[in-house]
């Protein structure tokens, strides 16, 4: 993994990092995807990847989102491929946890390369491709409970 050094940056404006989610980006709300903006990227990457998940589930970590092969000079999420999530959809499943505040990462990551998978692969899969290829990545945390 990079360093927290990195070059890179991952923000939104829905919500500030450690802050909380807005329902509306929620199973309680429209369910929407919250607006993410990537900057900073190395002129070197060839494309970017994006994992949202959140390590508070209770029967372990539960992959809300993944996406690969973002274009690297635009950033937009939406032209990248939406991978299979621990729902078993693609696309995004928005925060709906089950009791307390729940935590949900969402990770950004450069890439030297495109990568070759197929829409129905999944966080590992993704993970296993990216090895050897992250020329860095960033973070943000947003927070959601249920009331």
């Amino acid at each position: 993994m990079p360093s927290k050094n990195s070059n890179i940056s991952i923000r939104s404006p829905d919500f500030n990092n450690n802050g909380f989610i807005p329902r509306e980006f929620t199973c309680d709300g429209s369910r929407l995807t919250p607006r993410i903006t990537i900057e900073n990227i190395p002129k070197n990457a060839k494309s970017l990847a994006l994992i949202m998940d959140d390590p508070d589930a209770p029967m372990g970590t539960f992959v809300h989102w993944v996406v690969w092969n973002i274009p690297a000079p635009t950033a937009n999420i939406e032209d990248g491929i939406s991978g299979i999530n621990s729902a078993q959809k693609k696309g995004y499943t928005p925060p709906c946890p089950p009791s307390g505040i729940h935590r949900y990462f969402f990770r950004v990551y450069a890439l030297d390369a495109t990568l070759a998978l197929n829409s129905n692969s999944d966080k590992n899969d993704l993970l296993n491709a990216m090895e050897n290829h992250i020329i860095s990545s960033s973070e943000i945390i947003g927070k959601y409970e249920r009331k």
